[in-house]
């Protein structure tokens, strides 16, 4: 199953429920993703741009899209990116693959 990184960041008003009632929202991640027959491998929190990031197991693209329209219908982040990860297999076969397009560059007319 393909495997995808999501970064997101709570609303101001998110962080305030969760300081006034600390949540280890880890079993919703988990019961989210499983909805739609995938697997949470990992939850993490951060500095910087993204307050967060999981790594999910997916079945099909579909199914982490509607995961991922879900939880940002929900409200209660400010932003939510989904990124698919590939395996250095599949990176390695896209490498071949890509080697036979014949790729013109824009204003070139070679």
């Amino acid at each position: 199953m393909p495997l995808y990184l999501t970064r997101f960041s709570y609303t101001p008003a998110t962080w305030a429920k969760l300081m006034k009632t600390p949540e280890d929202r880890r079993a919703a991640a988990k019961q989210y993703i499983e909805a739609v027959g995938g697997k949470l491998h990992g939850f993490w929190y951060a500095f910087g741009d993204h307050d967060a990031f999981n790594l999910w197991e997916a079945p099909d693209n579909v199914s982490m899209a509607a995961t991922s329209i879900a939880i940002s219908a929900g409200g209660a982040l400010s932003s939510f990116e989904t990124t698919v990860l590939l395996t250095v297999e599949e990176t390695l076969e896209a490498l071949k693959k890509a080697s036979t397009i014949k790729y013109r560059p824009p204003g070139d007319k070679g």
